[in-house]
């Protein structure tokens, strides 16, 4: 099967869906029943990309905020890039593994992670929210089939677009063997770095955007007694994101003692050695599609603080402490018994790591195959029948 696959993504430093299109694309590659081409924007390449490009970090960021219409310009470029060789006479099967396909003539495979633009729009900008409005229900139209992250997110495209349930593959994500229980000399290399003692420091795992619900959790660290909160500190691992000016503001005193720090985007290598050290990861996000964190934090035999909005307990089960995402209190209490009682992290943490198991990027290769194969069995649903979003309240 030959496989045209939009790794556009790769270019970036890798969060949630970098990491998704980075692990399938890897998997399709190694496939002999899988001829995949990737397209990073620009050109084409059977080889999947290392590293991203050098300084997109701050280039990307840059580039949308001065150039007019940047987005627009983008997408028109990569349009005409992708269609110079994405001829549907030579190419089996179209899969955009980041919501919004580019025009293509023969099956298409969208995978959707989750719909938080239009379930909580305050926690996006604007621009971004007025793009996805426009341009998600004609590519959702388009496609062929559609593959979700939960069966949460499955539920959500059923209720706000009526896409009917067998057009939909739920395929849950997985976690890399980097990620993994480790001891404290192990760890001590990376954590001596960074300033961190294994097993004595609260890790946070995302970038700072409104959705993450970061303000809680740094809520509840400030409600722990003292005597906590100068011996584990809260760690933060991500990239600034849209909306975070008001969290840096209101950190105030909590910054300046040490007992918040924020280590910025880490490698996949070294968030693995920080997330093994960790006293417990705390995930207290508004909305998920699936959530990679809480899983690599359980694969390494970390016990999770998580909410339980959307479709973080069908990542977590039992096996971590769930608690409504404006629980202050709760999460408060969630952590200084994870700081107080290694018995406790202990118990918590065997059962995240074997609740881990049930997830591995190797199924979702496979599964994600088996829907291409469903795909081109398929006929694509007229656009007539992708009625108009329901707007969240």
């Amino acid at each position: 099967m030959k496989v045209a696959f939009n790794a556009r993504s790769l270019n970036s430093p890798l969060t949630g869906i970098g990491q998704y299109s980075r692990q399938l694309a890897l998997g399709l590659a190694n496939r002999s029943d899988i001829e995949a081409k990737f397209f990073y924007g620009t050109h084409w390449s059977r080889q999947v990309r290392a590293s991203p490009i050098a300084g997109a970090s701050q280039f990307l960021p840059l580039l949308r905020q001065k150039v007019p219409f940047s987005y627009e310009l983008r997408r028109l470029v990569e349009s005409v890039q992708f269609s110079r060789q994405a001829d549907p006479t030579t190419i089996d099967l179209y899969h955009e593994p980041n919501i919004l396909p580019l025009p293509f003539d023969g099956p298409t495979v969208i995978t959707v992670h989750d719909l938080s633009w239009i379930r909580h729009a305050e926690a996006h900008p604007a621009k971004r929210v007025r793009a996805l409005n426009k341009e998600f229900p004609p590519g959702l139209a388009r496609a062929t089939r559609v593959v979700t992250d939960s069966n949460f997110v499955r539920r959500e495209l059923m209720d706000v677009f009526s896409v009917p349930e067998e057009r939909i593959s739920v395929v849950p994500l997985g976690v890399e063997p980097e990620f993994r229980p480790r001891t404290a000399e192990q760890t001590l290399g990376i954590l001596r770095r960074l300033g961190l003692r294994h097993g004595q420091y609260l890790l946070v795992v995302g970038t700072m955007e409104p959705r993450k619900n970061l303000k809680v959790a740094f809520q509840a660290y400030a409600r722990l007694p003292a005597r906590i909160r100068q011996h584990i500190p809260l760690v933060l691992a991500g990239m600034k994101g849209w909306g975070d000016d008001a969290l840096d503001r209101n950190l105030g005193a909590l910054t300046r003692n040490d007992e918040i720090r924020f280590l910025g985007y880490l490698p996949r290598s070294e968030l693995a050695f920080v997330i093994a050290g960790a006293t417990s990861l705390v995930f207290p996000s508004i909305y998920e599609g699936f959530g990679l964190p809480p899983l690599e934090a359980m694969a390494s035999g970390v016990p999770v603080i998580a909410s339980i909005a959307a479709s973080i307990p069908e990542v977590v089960g039992e096996a971590g402490l769930l608690l409504d995402p404006h629980d202050i209190d709760g999460m408060t209490q969630a952590m200084e018994q994870f700081a107080s009682s290694p018995e406790e992290r202990h118990r918590i943490g065997l059962l995240g790591l074997e609740r881990s198991r049930m997830f591995t990027w190797d199924a979702c290769v496979n599964a994600t195959v088996h829907a291409y194969h469903q795909a081109l069995g398929m006929t694509t649903v007229a656009p007539s029948e992708i009625k108009a979003p329901i707007r969240a309240q």
